[in-house]
């Protein structure tokens, strides 16, 4: 009897305390400059959540809304995790909730619950399923497409019927199929897919274990290139060669421009990376959270929409990507703003910076 009275009580304490944020995520706060917004990021295996976004977006809130305070919480690559800190963040009393999904079908629930209670969810690089209100992300398709090209353009005339191992990212994100869909788009009939894999979590360790499976197939000199989803994904990748003693690496593709990537490329053992600018991606997330919390509508904000398995026309800002090769690391990172030349170029790195014409 105790046991059952508890387990009302629990019951009754969460319905109370979803009214409650309900009551606050409503009209009623509609234009007010004070309040919480939640930030959901999925892991950190990926360099640029903990070092770019959240940072970003932050920067960006504050901008927007001097009053406006962040809570935030990384879910270390576990949905359960991602399930648990948002329903504690609503309980809390956010107003808004950006989430990057550590499983986009895995949180559809949550994001329903998050509806209920009157708090809107914007879905931050990755489409999550359920009654999302925003999305913010890059041109899944065209990422894929700009490394399908570069690595046909590496490979050169041993393209044709050349054998290209496909290291794809986490199948529990909908980015990865998007990414992997557009590079096929470009290199289907003109390589051979030999081998294809996922990378659970994104993880070097995993794409490590994958492509030294893919050299036991092949051999190393079986493989004339590989198009890896991302810098985590193509760093495991060359680790795995690296400790098969390759001697001359296959053109290896990446996405994220992480600081690493950059300089495999300059030492030339990574190809290409795709740059996405991060901070416009923060401030547009901000943008719509911040519009939402006052009760605003988002066609100021989106600039397109986008369709989920479970919802239709929803507002979005979809950026653009470039991809970055040695020969424009100057143009692109440096002038940019993303890295500077002291941060790039090591002691070590001089001499093949100094080639790659980047200058001080």
């Amino acid at each position: 009897m105790r046991t059952r009275t508890c387990r009302v009580i629990a019951v009754l304490f969460v319905g109370l305390m979803t009214m409650s944020v309900s009551a606050c995520g409503g009209d009623g706060h509609a234009g007010t400059d004070s309040f919480a917004v939640g930030l959901l990021l999925p892991g950190r295996s990926v360099h640029r959540w903990e070092h770019s976004d959240k940072p970003l977006i932050e920067k960006r809130l504050k901008e927007l809304c001097p009053r406006c305070t962040m809570e935030y919480a990384n879910a270390e690559n576990d949905a359960m995790r991602q399930r648990q800190q948002m329903m504690s963040m609503i309980i809390k009393g956010v107003r808004v909730l950006i989430l990057d999904a550590a499983d986009t079908r895995a949180l559809r629930s949550s994001i329903q619950e998050a509806h209920k209670a009157g708090v809107p969810v914007v879905a931050y690089d990755r489409l999550a399923e359920g009654p999302i209100s925003g999305f913010v992300s890059f041109d899944g398709a065209q990422v894929g497409r700009l490394q399908g090209e570069a690595l046909l353009e590496a490979m050169g005339d041993k393209a044709k019927g050349g054998n290209v191992v496909m290291m794809n990212g986490d199948p529990t994100s909908p980015n990865a199929a998007w990414f992997r869909n557009g590079a096929l788009s470009v290199i289907t009939g003109k390589v051979k897919i030999a081998r294809s894999y996922d990378t659970v979590g994104w993880s070097t360790e995993n794409a490590h274990a994958n492509m030294s499976a893919a050299m036991a197939a092949l051999g190393p000199d079986g493989i004339g290139g590989i198009l890896a989803a991302n810098d985590a994904i193509a760093a495991g990748v060359i680790s795995a060669l690296k400790s098969a003693r390759v001697g001359e690496l296959p053109p290896i593709t990446g996405q994220d421009a992480d600081l690493d990537a950059v300089q495999r490329i300059i030492k030339g053992e990574q190809y290409m990376t795709v740059y996405k600018p991060f901070g416009k991606e923060a401030a547009a997330a901000a943008a719509m959270a911040v519009a939402l919390g006052r009760g605003e509508d988002l066609r100021d904000v989106a600039t397109t929409t986008i369709d989920s398995p479970t919802t239709k026309h929803i507002p979005s800002v979809l950026l653009t990507p470039s991809a970055v090769t040695v020969g424009n690391i100057q143009q692109t990172l440096v002038d940019g703003g993303v890295y500077t030349i002291d941060q790039i170029c090591t002691r070590e790195l001089r001499p093949a910076c100094d080639k790659a014409g980047l200058a001080r």
